[in-house]
């Protein structure tokens, strides 16, 4: 019972801090568009600790693109982006410098399709496969890396089962 509680509080935790980096992107219009970085993006990386992450960062895309008004087929495709990505990055968890590289690929192939048929973005695909990987790459790697290097002093106290 203990550790079923623990999960949920875990997923509870990512998914609500995911909003609000995604609210604090929102605010400075990095959060949305052919050009982005989602700060909260970084959390991708949590599946290397825990697989809590996974419903949390989930959760949280489909929670963050619901409440800041995205339309129905970013929220079910961006959310769907998330997932694949978190389910990647667990897969991943023993070579921590490849732990951000599916949430970067499955954003940088599905977000620009989402932009171009649910937002009518006039961009060519290649250039939003760039513009949303680069974002990516920020925010995944860059920003995820030194938050992965962070917490692995932390692993125990934050993530280990008690």
């Amino acid at each position: 019972m203990k550790q079923k509680t623990n999960f949920i509080c875990v997923t509870a935790m990512i998914a609500a801090l995911y909003v609000v980096l995604t609210f604090i992107a929102n605010t400075f219009g990095l959060a949305s568009g052919v050009i982005q970085i989602r700060l909260s993006e970084a959390l991708t990386v949590l599946p290397f600790f825990t697989p809590a992450a996974i419903p949390g960062l989930t959760i949280g895309c489909l929670l963050s693109n619901w409440m800041t008004g995205c339309v129905l087929w970013d929220i079910i495709f961006g959310t769907l982006a998330t997932l694949l990505g978190a389910l990647g990055s667990y897969a991943l968890r023993k070579y921590p410098w490849l732990v951000p590289i599916p949430p970067i690929v499955a954003n940088t192939v599905i977000v620009p399709f989402v932009l171009r048929y649910a937002y009518g973005a006039a961009d060519a695909l290649p250039y939003m496969m760039a513009t949303v990987g680069i974002g990516e790459i920020l925010s995944c790697y860059v920003l995820g890396m030194i938050l992965l290097t962070a917490l692995k002093k932390f692993r125990v106290p934050l993530f280990e089962n008690r």
